[in-house]
C-alpha cells in the first residue's frame, strides 16, 4: 500500500504557549467535497490564532492541529465536482485552521481568485484585518466622510487596517498606540494624529483635541482599561465597535455611559458574520480584492517567518511587538 506524499506543518500536541508547536513530515492533504487543495505561498498570523492555541478561542480545534487561517498560493487540486478553478490559479483563500503547512484543503465558497498584479504575501494579510475592520466601520459603524475615528491599538494588524480604510472613507483618523515609532506607521497609513496612550490620559487628551465634542466612532481591539476612557470621550450618538481583547482584560463598562451620550456599543464578530452571511462576506472580500488590485489599500506586512519559525511568529504577536502584518512563509 502506497504512503501519502509528505509535507512539513507546524502542529500542536496540546493547548499551551505559542512555544509547543512543532514542525513535522505529515500526511499531504486530499481535497473533500467541494474543496481546493492549496500550496500556500503565505499565511497571515492573526489574533485568533494566539487565543487558539491558548484555547482561549469561542472556537476549539480538535488535537493535534495546525494554526493558520488565511492563506494565498496557488491550487494544486480540487475536488472533482468544483467548477470556476483549475490547477495554477492563483488563489485567496479563508481556513479556520492548517494555514501553517505547506498545502491546506480549504472550502471552494471560502475561495477567492487572485489577479497576476497581487503580492502573494501582501494578499495573505488581506483577509482577517481588512475583512474585519472594513465590515466594522461601513457596517456596524456607518463611519461617514468627516467623522472622527479613534482607533485604539492602531499599530497592530487590525489597528493598521482600521486607521488606512477610516482615511479612505474620508473619516478624520485618531490612531492610538504606545510608542513613537509605532504612531509613525500610523500616519504613513493615513492617521490625521496620533496618540502615546501610555502618556497622557486618553480621556483628557480626546476631550482637548476634539474641543470638547469627542469621537464619532471608536474602533476597539484592546479592551481593558482603555475601553472606559475611549466610551468617556465618544461624541453624542458616538459608536463603540468591540473588536477584541488583546491585553487580555474585558472591561467591565457602566451603562450610564452610553444611555447619557446616546451612544451605542457595536459589538462586531467578524468571523459569525462570515459563518451567518457568507454571501455578504464573500462580496466584501472580493471588494477588498479590487481595491488592493487597484492600490486604494496597501497591507504593510512587515515580519515574515519561515515555517520553523511559526511558534515565534505567534510569540510576537502576543507580545504586541508586531507592527503591521506578520506572515509565515511555509516553502521560505
Amino acid at each position: 500500500m502506497l504512503r501519502p506524499p509528505l509535507m512539513r506543518a507546524a502542529s500542536l500536541p496540546e493547548f499551551g504557549p505559542p512555544e509547543r508547536l512543532v514542525v513535522s513530515d505529515v500526511p499531504e492533504p486530499s481535497p473533500g467535497p467541494d474543496q481546493l487543495v492549496v500550496d500556500v505561498h503565505a499565511c497571515g498570523v492573526n489574533f485568533p490564532d494566539v487565543l487558539m492555541v491558548q484555547d482561549l478561542y469561542q472556537f476549539r480545534p480538535d488535537l493535534p492541529y495546525t494554526p493558520g487561517g488565511e492563506v494565498a498560493g496557488t491550487v494544486v487540486a480540487m475536488d472533482h465536482g468544483v467548477q470556476g478553478w483549475a490547477i495554477g490559479d492563483r488563489v485567496l483563500a479563508a481556513a479556520t485552521t492548517g494555514g501553517f503547512a505547506e498545502q491546506v484543503a480549504v472550502d471552494v465558497v471560502q475561495a477567492h481568485h487572485l489577479p497576476d498584479s497581487i503580492d502573494l504575501t501582501t494578499a495573505a494579510g488581506l483577509q482577517t484585518t481588512y475583512g474585519t475592520s472594513l465590515h466594522a466601520l461601513r457596517d456596524r459603524g456607518a463611519l461617514e466622510p468627516g467623522e472622527t475615528l479613534l482607533v485604539l491599538g492602531a499599530a497592530g494588524g487590525v489597528g493598521m487596517a482600521a486607521v488606512e480604510l477610516g482615511a479612505l472613507m474620508g473619516a478624520h483618523v485618531i490612531a492610538a498606540a504606545s510608542s513613537g515609532p509605532k504612531l509613525a506607521a500610523c500616519r504613513r497609513a493615513g492617521a490625521a494624529e496620533t496618540v502615546d496612550y501610555t502618556a497622557v490620559d486618553l480621556k483628557s487628551w480626546l476631550k482637548e483635541h476634539t474641543d470638547g465634542r469627542g469621537v464619532d466612532v471608536v474602533y476597539d481591539p484592546v479592551g481593558g482599561d482603555l475601553s472606559e476612557a475611549a466610551l468617556r470621550a465618544t461624541a453624542w450618538q458616538g459608536r463603540f465597535l468591540v473588536i477584541g481583547f488583546a491585553t487580555g482584560t474585558i472591561p467591565r463598562i457602566p451603562l450610564n455611559l452610553p444611555l447619557l451620550k446616546g451612544c451605542s456599543i457595536v459589538g462586531v464578530f467578524y468571523g459569525e458574520f462570515g459563518a451567518r452571511q457568507p454571501h455578504q462576506r464573500h462580496a466584501l472580500i472580493e471588494e477588498l480584492i479590487v481595491m488592493l488590485a487597484q492600490g486604494s489599500v496597501n497591507p504593510v506586512v512587515t515580519a515574515q517567518y519561515p515555517l520553523e519559525r511559526a511558534a515565534d511568529a505567534l510569540r510576537e504577536l502576543m507580545d504586541r511587538r508586531i507592527v503591521g502584518k506578520a506572515v509565515v512563509l511555509p516553502h521560505a
